[in-house]
C-alpha cells in the first residue's frame, strides 16, 4: 500500500525494511512510517509549497476522506474502522499505528476519515490512495506564503 502512496503522490522510492516480523508486524509498521515521515519532512523543509492538501478518494464500495496540512506540528487523526481485523496476515490496527509515526515526524497535521468500507483491502487502499493525493497537492510548487501568522488582514 505504500506504494500506491507514494505513486500517487509523484514520488518515487525504493523501500527496503526488515523487522521481527516473526512476533508481528507492528514495530516495522511504525518503523517505516517514521522513516518516510522524515523524508518527507525533509521535502517540505525546502520550501515552496503549497502546504495543504486533500482528497475524497472512492475505492468499490469504500470512501476515504484525507485533508493534511505540513504545519511543522506532527499529528494524525484517524476515524472508521475497518470491517475486519485482518487483511490477509496484516493487522488492520496497524494502519493507523503507521500514519501515526508518519504524520508525527513528518511535522504534518493528517486526517483520515474512512467513510464507507466494503472490505478491509479496498478500505486500506483507499486510504492510501487518499493520502498520496493529499500529499502530491500539499508538495506541489508554490510561490505563495506558507503561513499568515503575524499578519492582520
Amino acid at each position: 500500500m505504500v506504494d500506491l502512496m507514494f505513486s500517487r503522490a509523484c514520488i518515487g522510492i525504493c523501500l527496503k525494511a526488515k523487522g521481527d516480523t516473526e512476533v508481528d508486524f507492528h514495530h516495522l509498521t511504525e518503523d517505516i512510517g517514521i522513516t518516510l515521515g522524515q523524508l518527507l519532512r525533509e521535502i517540505a523543509k525546502e520550501g515552496g509549497i503549497a502546504r495543504y492538501g486533500w482528497c475524497i478518494l472512492p475505492m468499490d464500495g469504500s470512501l476515504a476522506r484525507v485533508a493534511l496540512d505540513f504545519s511543522g506540528r506532527g499529528a494524525s487523526y484517524f476515524s472508521g474502522s475497518f470491517p475486519s481485523e485482518k487483511c490477509g496476515e496484516f493487522d488492520m490496527e496497524l494502519i493507523p499505528e503507521f500514519f501515526r509515526g508518519f504524520a508525527r515526524e513528518g511535522g504534518m497535521t493528517l486526517h483520515i476519515a474512512l467513510l464507507e468500507t466494503d472490505n478491509s483491502h479496498h478500505a486500506a487502499e483507499a486510504v492510501f490512495k487518499a493520502v498520496g493525493m493529499a500529499l502530491r497537492q500539499a508538495l506541489s510548487p508554490s510561490d505563495q506564503a506558507p503561513s499568515t501568522k503575524g499578519l492582520w488582514l
